[in-house]
């Protein structure tokens, strides 16, 4: 199919009306966009100004804008698993709440890990990678709590050989340059404030950069960042220590992309915004990007 698929997220986000928004701001031909979601949905937020065909995931249920339910994350779940069976050229998805994908018992810690699920072959792997322009950040870990965060150097050199067979096959950029963040304040002032820069990160660095990486030696992220448009990417330890600066930057423009699968998938870098969910006044930014990266 040659069709870029597009799911509306939660029902009782704002998922809908952004993607009814940005569609109609971007009038993109009806034969080049299929829609993931329920008629009843979309009729309730808006109306799409043209006949994109739309792939009827039920719901049965009445719209409660900014409830968290257990048949708003199934429904999420289904569109999305939809998605990934479609053979779709990308995929762009709205966003969907984890707590009512857990209510309907569906324990995916986020989009990128139903998309690893179904779309994974040959031991391929999902990664994060967010982009605003020549902005780009790589995450090593994603929805997991700080406590929880466990690097080790062979997922390094792994998720960052993959980064750069990403630039190159997908992106045309031959010989990529990435700045690896420090974990620890100060990239651990030698041991000081921490080990894992002396014991993961640059032995790491050291392997990716014998294979013909072109990578930095760990760097303080407090001042990594300030630099960032210097690299191709850059490359974070975990989600807020690489979220909070592009966002900062870039705000709605931030795409969430995943990569490392047969196909491309995009999304808006915000959540279901339930506290405005409704009321017809969501920013559509975000959506507009996350389409326009897949053109």
């Amino acid at each position: 199919m040659n069709k870029i698929a597009i799911t509306t997220g939660d029902p009782n986000g704002i998922g809908a009306e952004i993607t009814i928004k940005a569609l109609n701001k971007l009038d993109l031909p009806s034969d080049k966009i299929v829609l993931i979601s329920n008629k009843r949905i979309l009729d309730f937020y808006g109306k799409v100004n043209r006949d994109y065909k739309i792939i009827e995931i039920p719901y049965s249920k009445g719209l409660e804008p900014g409830k968290v339910t257990k048949e708003a994350g199934e429904f999420s779940f289904q569109s999305v698993k939809k998605a990934c069976e479609i053979g779709a050229k990308a995929i762009v998805t709205a966003p969907v709440a984890k707590n009512a994908l857990y209510l309907a018992g569906h324990k995916f810690n986020g989009q990128t890990e139903i998309l690893q699920k179904y779309l994974a072959r040959d031991s391929q792997l999902a990664e994060m990678l967010f982009v605003a322009g020549g902005f780009r950040v790589l995450l090593l870990t994603r929805h997991v709590a700080l406590k929880e965060i466990s690097l080790t150097s062979e997922m390094i050199i792994e998720k960052i050989s993959n980064l750069k067979d990403f630039f190159i096959s997908k992106l045309g950029i031959k010989n990529p340059k990435f700045a690896l963040s420090a974990f620890n304040p100060h990239a651990g002032e030698d041991g000081i404030l921490g080990r894992e820069e002396i014991e993961i990160l640059q032995p790491a660095v050291d392997k990716l950069r014998a294979n013909g990486v072109d990578i930095t030696n760990p760097l303080p992220a407090d001042t990594l960042f300030a630099k960032a448009l210097k690299y191709d990417c850059c490359i974070a330890n975990y989600h807020d220590q690489g979220l909070i600066p592009i966002k900062t930057v870039a705000g709605d423009k931030t795409v969430n992309m995943t990569i490392g699968l047969d196909i491309i998938r995009t999304s808006p870098g915000h959540g279901t915004a339930f506290d405005i969910a409704g009321k017809n006044v969501a920013d559509e930014t975000g959506m507009i990007e996350a389409i326009k990266a897949v053109l």
